[in-house]
């Protein structure tokens, strides 16, 4: 079975958004873990905001597998370590409609990558890339000695059938490849209830799903219980 990770970042967003409005992350943390999700992240950009220093430890205090997802700067890598995740998903802070994150760019990222890296391994620290969905990130991924990578959906799940058609068989592709390197996969950004089946049909090696924000709008409906079943039932 594939395993859930539930990005939070849309509840601190929210928060900013309305002011003065009360967002418990450690009770949806914990609400999220009762209904199945393997793992709950969020978040932390050079500014801390949405997501601050208060937000991670109240996370990690109710969680019980915390990852936190991040660009690979040297500044935030104390921060980091202060929050104590399970996991760390090295992510550009580019941000686009419809994902807090975006792939990273080893080419133009490089730079501090290995001290980071190497901070979190002395730290005991697990960590992934999010990359995008090409052979050329794949291999650059491992290349970097990451044994992780997530596949970043973001970009295809708003394209016209005939764009997405072809954008899903070279994400295909990336997943094989990541497979035969023998690197975990994972799959994440922009995710929803009616892109998922699609995503997991051209990526069926992927190991873990991340879904975000569009699993914290269906809470406002029908509550985070349900609305986490209903995602768990698409990734049989």
């Amino acid at each position: 079975m594939r395993s859930l990770t539930v990005e939070l970042d849309a509840l601190p967003s929210l928060r900013d958004a309305m002011g003065a409005m009360d967002v418990d992350l450690a009770a949806a943390a914990a609400l999220a873990e009762l209904a199945g999700a393997h793992a709950v992240r969020l978040g932390v950009n050079p500014d801390l905001k949405p997501v601050c220093e208060e937000d991670l430890r109240d996370t990690r205090r109710a969680a019980r597998r915390f990852e936190l997802r991040m660009p690979p700067l040297e500044s935030l890598v104390r921060v980091a370590l202060d929050a104590r995740p399970d996991a760390v998903l090295l992510a550009s802070d580019r941000r686009d409609g419809r994902s807090a994150a975006g792939p990273l760019d080893f080419r133009t990222g490089a730079a501090g990558l290995t001290g980071v890296m190497r901070a979190f391994a002395d730290a005991g620290i697990g960590v992934a890339a999010l990359v995008a969905p090409t052979l050329d990130a794949v291999k650059t991924a491992h290349a970097s000695g990451v044994s992780q990578v997530e596949l970043y959906t973001g970009a295809l799940v708003d394209l016209p059938p005939a764009e997405r058609s072809s954008a899903l068989k070279q994400l295909g592709d990336a997943a094989r490849l990541a497979a035969k390197l023998q690197l975990g996969l994972g799959l994440a950004g922009g995710l929803g209830y009616r892109t998922l089946p699609e995503v997991i049909q051209a990526a069926p090696a992927a190991e873990r799903i991340a879904v975000g924000r569009a699993a914290v709008m269906r809470a406002m409906l029908v509550g985070l219980d349900r609305a986490l079943r209903d995602l768990r039932a698409l990734l049989a």
